[in-house]
């Protein structure tokens, strides 16, 4: 065994060269991504995937030998996903990271599961491949490369929060749904707050938010709206603070 192929990295390991392997690691990985899309990370396993798949368990174990192999080949699965075709990526530098943005928060948000469950996983070609196109979106912009990696970092930072803040906001939403009588429950306890008058500012609030539901109906997604609108402070603020806009 050569130390390639004794490695705890996934990434240092070869595919199995095998004349015809009846498996791949990139079907593994797609069929373990689409189980927690469909079920939740919790119900990935390498039994549930063989299931997936029509195959033994333990002859998955010849692919990808252990769960932090395969939590390594989704997250790489996902960030795939986030990388722009260079052809797409417009030249001016807030352009360019306002797509990255958008695209990195969609992301996320067709896999509500990852950002959670991810956390561990070895850095793979894809997390580096998203890393030098964010870095190259600033390529426009006077700055040393340790000021370009913060300020991609604080943008990154943003967009995982939103995506976080909304996945939760989605979740209690379902649960409400699922249980009419708990969100019933948490509006009168809510109502019943206002009203003694301890709480004036969330009271003229809600007030507000009343009359805006009812006379400005919209199909758009507030969350969103709060995202984009966030996303243009924050740039600004980063062209203020510590850029030239090169847009």
């Amino acid at each position: 065994m050569t130390e390639a192929e004794s490695s705890d990295l996934i990434w240092l390991r070869p595919e199995p060269s095998a004349r015809r392997p009846r498996f791949s690691r990139e079907q593994i990985t797609a069929a373990a991504v689409r189980i927690a899309d469909a079920e939740g990370f919790g119900a990935v396993t390498m039994k549930r995937i063989a299931a997936e798949l029509g195959a033994g368990t333990m002859s998955l174990y010849y692919y990808v030998r252990t769960k932090a192999d395969l939590v390594a080949l989704m997250q790489d699965a996902i960030l795939a996903d986030l990388l722009i075709p260079d052809d797409e990526l417009p030249s001016a530098w807030r352009k360019a990271v306002t797509v990255i943005a958008r695209r990195t928060r969609d992301v996320l948000l067709a896999h509500p599961w990852s950002i959670t469950s991810l956390d561990d996983a070895q850095f793979g070609p894809n997390a580096m491949r998203h890393m030098e196109q964010s870095l190259a979106a600033l390529d426009q912009l006077d700055l040393d490369p340790a000021a370009k990696l913060s300020l991609w970092g604080i943008v990154d930072h943003y967009v995982f929060g939103s995506a976080l803040h909304t996945i939760e906001t989605r979740t209690r939403t379902a649960q409400a749904e699922h249980n009419p009588q708990l969100l019933a429950d948490a509006l009168t306890f809510g109502q019943q707050q206002l009203a003694t008058g301890q709480f004036p500012r969330l009271a003229t609030l809600y007030e507000k938010q009343s009359e805006t539901q009812d006379s400005n109906a919209t199909t758009a997604d507030p969350l969103t709206v709060q995202f984009e609108h966030g996303l243009i402070a924050l740039l600004d603020g980063l062209t203020d603070t510590q850029v030239s806009d090169g847009s």
